[in-house]
């Protein structure tokens, strides 16, 4: 029981992870469209490069399907929302019937 609470828990990591993906890498993006970033640096093709490729496969439908305002994107925003409040909560209840404690659902 407790390798699958460990990995209930893992899992809910994972997600607040790639939550934070999501935002950096929209702040990211803004700052490049800026100038405030420069993608010549090598360091910032990097980190930009990183997180386009693992939020881009989440992000990618979502934009297909909301309309585009004015040029402002809100995908990711849309994405967050998506995880927070449908994800998180099945990987909660699927946990909850699985018999994990509670304090690892928080």
């Amino acid at each position: 029981m407790i390798i699958v609470s460990n990995l209930f828990a893992l899992l809910l990591y994972v997600i607040w992870l790639f939550n934070i993906a999501i935002i950096l890498s929209a702040v990211v993006s803004m700052l490049i469209s800026f100038g405030v970033l420069d993608t010549r640096n090598r360091f910032v093709w990097q980190v930009s490069d990183f997180l386009y490729r693992v939020t881009e496969p989440a992000i990618r439908p979502l934009r297909a399907v909301l309309p585009s305002f004015s040029g402002i994107d809100f995908s990711p925003w849309a994405a967050i929302l998506l995880i927070r409040y449908v994800v998180v909560p099945v990987v909660q209840q699927i946990g909850a019937a699985v018999g994990v404690p509670f304090t690892y659902l928080i």
